[in-house]
């Protein structure tokens, strides 16, 4: 797969060859299980039950990085942070900012939009118990460094520790500068990682975000308005027009 990605050119290329990865068989196998079985709410509903790609602009100055699509979610409808609770949370975020052409994301087809925002995973296919492990994290890894690479934004936010891990990560393995002690996550939590360049080559701007899981979003761990600053922070580091302003929540 490393090579896979790495000779990808484009990101409709990269999102091809990521829907046919098999690499690890843990995660195939559960997939493919969830997808087999599906959930009684949905068992009218074909799953698509392979890995999921990015989606949004494919040259997007923010990258929205989160952990894994869900079993019921993403792993359902063949879009990231789709047709789950977690997807409604940062739509409606990204909707409140000006930056999502909808508040919800329910399937493929729904109409959606967004605007100078790219969203993608550290690991691309469901895990069981939103659980990758550590081999499956690192082999899924080719996948955001291509994506990075190809989209080239100025901002990464990140929705978690392992999604922050995975940008710091991915960083190291790209070549940028990452400070030293590593940065530490948490909500608002940002650093700036220089890219390499002879006259200095600019920077990207780490933004960190609790995750939208539901035990963070039902416990009141993250807010709307919580979220709502860390998108409004991470698209004004971003310089997309609007941004910093977040609109009323209903």
């Amino acid at each position: 797969m490393v090579r896979s990605a790495a000779a990808s050119r484009t990101t409709e290329q990269l999102d091809a060859r990521v829907s046919v990865c098999r690499a690890c068989p843990r995660l195939v196998a559960w997939r493919e299980e969830v997808a087999a079985t599906g959930r009684r709410a949905y068992r009218d509903q074909p799953y698509w039950g392979r890995p999921i790609s990015g989606w949004g602009d494919a040259h997007a100055p923010l990258l929205v990085v989160g952990l894994a699509p869900a079993a019921h979610g993403g792993n359902r409808t063949g879009r990231v942070f789709t047709g789950d609770r977690s997807g409604d949370w940062i739509f409606a975020a990204l909707h409140r900012a000006g930056l999502a052409a909808q508040e919800r994301s329910d399937h493929a087809g729904d109409g959606q939009h967004l605007t100078g925002v790219r969203i993608a995973a550290a690991v691309r296919c469901a895990p069981p118990d939103n659980l990758p492990t550590p081999d499956e994290r690192a082999a899924c890894a080719p996948w955001l460094d291509r994506e990075v690479q190809l989209v080239r934004p100025r901002v990464l936010l990140a929705l978690g520790g392992i999604a922050w891990d995975a940008s710091l990560a991915c960083a190291r393995r790209l070549g940028w500068a990452v400070p030293r002690p590593a940065p530490r996550f948490g909500h608002g939590a940002r650093a700036v990682l220089a890219l390499p360049g002879q006259d200095g080559g600019g920077a990207v701007h780490l933004v960190g975000s609790y995750h939208v899981s539901q035990q963070n979003t039902s416990t009141g761990r993250l807010t709307e308005a919580m979220l709502d600053d860390a998108v409004a922070l991470a698209a004004a580091l971003a310089g997309l027009p609007g941004a910093g302003a977040p609109g009323p929540r209903g």
